[in-house]
């Protein structure tokens, strides 16, 4: 079995080895217990004063359900799976957006993958976010979000895909359409 790379972070962020990780899924009977019954006794054990408690109560969960043959990498709790693209940009965040929507309106393959999908654009001051349902039935969000530097990354994730290959599909064109996104986005424009 091939070390998931989810373990060293895990080990030096909760101060446990994974040995030790496992040790306690044995000892709450992880095997037996669903994804959120699991997730509740890790986020327990991690306690109050940890900081990000809920991303490191995912992440050792998941890491655990890898471990064990319940999942592969880029699939969910039910089943599903999901994919993500993420690439710096040196647009600030509305910007960011505001070129993504006019590029999405145009793209072919964008269009392809979302045609008559309903279309939402929300945002807040942490994020912008676009989404709509893929003609397969699963979702598509893409985020625009703020860098320190005042410039944003643009993340493509479509979630929901029935099988792997379905999700290897969906990296490869979402990779392709960021990257052609990227090219016609050029500081100063």
């Amino acid at each position: 079995m091939a070390v998931n790379p989810r373990i060293g972070p895990i080990e030096r962020t909760t101060g446990r080895t994974w040995s030790e990780w496992l040790t306690f899924m044995d000892g709450i009977g992880a095997p037996g217990l669903d994804h959120g019954a699991i997730a509740l006794r890790v986020y327990e054990e991690l306690g109050d004063g940890f900081a990000q408690r809920g991303w490191w109560t995912q992440s050792v969960t998941v890491a655990y359900e890898h471990h064990i043959g319940r999942r592969v990498p880029g699939q969910r709790s039910d089943g599903t799976f999901q994919t993500s693209v993420s690439r710096a940009t040196p647009l600030p965040m509305a910007d960011l957006m505001e070129r993504w929507r006019a590029f999405a309106d145009a793209d072919a393959a964008v269009q392809e993958i979302v045609a008559g999908g309903d279309l939402k654009v929300s945002g807040t001051d942490r994020r912008i976010t676009w989404r709509t349902r893929a003609v397969d039935g699963s979702s598509v969000v893409v985020t625009s979000e703020p860098k320190r530097n005042g410039t944003a990354s643009l993340v493509a994730t479509q979630m929901g895909l029935a099988t792997l290959e379905d999700n290897d599909a969906a990296r490869a064109r979402w990779t392709a359409i960021v990257e052609r996104f990227l090219a016609g986005v050029a500081p100063g424009r």
